[in-house]
């Protein structure tokens, strides 16, 4: 199985907002040092995660990020599907890519691979942002 780095950051980066914005807006100079994450990388994702709105942002003085459904209701699938982040779980191109075995067919493994998948996009659809604070997972 292969998740990115932008789904995984994009993850680090969520929790971390969620863990400080008690106190108001996060920067994401802030989530950058404490997640030694580029500066210019988060940028990126988090235009992705605006648009697709998992964070609002707040300009000015103070301003920042803040989750737009809270901890409790942002799932980490939400955050790796914002971030244009696949879970891959097999070779060929699920989504309209190259076969498997790199002619027409598929593998012979090609199904539960694909079912592996399935279950991991609704197992990440049912963490909270908030279970992976606490612990819970």
């Amino acid at each position: 199985m292969k998740l990115g780095s932008r789904g995984r950051y994009a993850v680090m980066a969520i929790v971390d907002l969620a863990t400080f914005e008690d106190a108001g807006p996060v920067s994401l100079s802030d989530i950058a040092d404490r997640q030694r994450i580029s500066l210019s990388y988060l940028e990126q994702l988090f235009a992705k995660l605006r648009k697709a709105d998992v964070v609002q942002s707040v300009r000015g003085p103070g301003g920042g990020y803040l989750l737009k459904n809270g901890a409790d209701e942002t799932s980490v699938s939400e955050i790796i599907i914002a971030v244009d982040e696949p879970i891959q779980t097999t070779r060929c191109g699920e989504m309209g890519g190259k076969p498997c075995t790199g002619r027409l067919e598929r593998c012979a493994t090609h199904d539960l691979w694909r079912e592996l998948r399935l279950h991991i996009v609704e197992f990440l659809g049912k963490v909270s942002v908030s279970d992976v604070i606490s612990g819970k997972v």
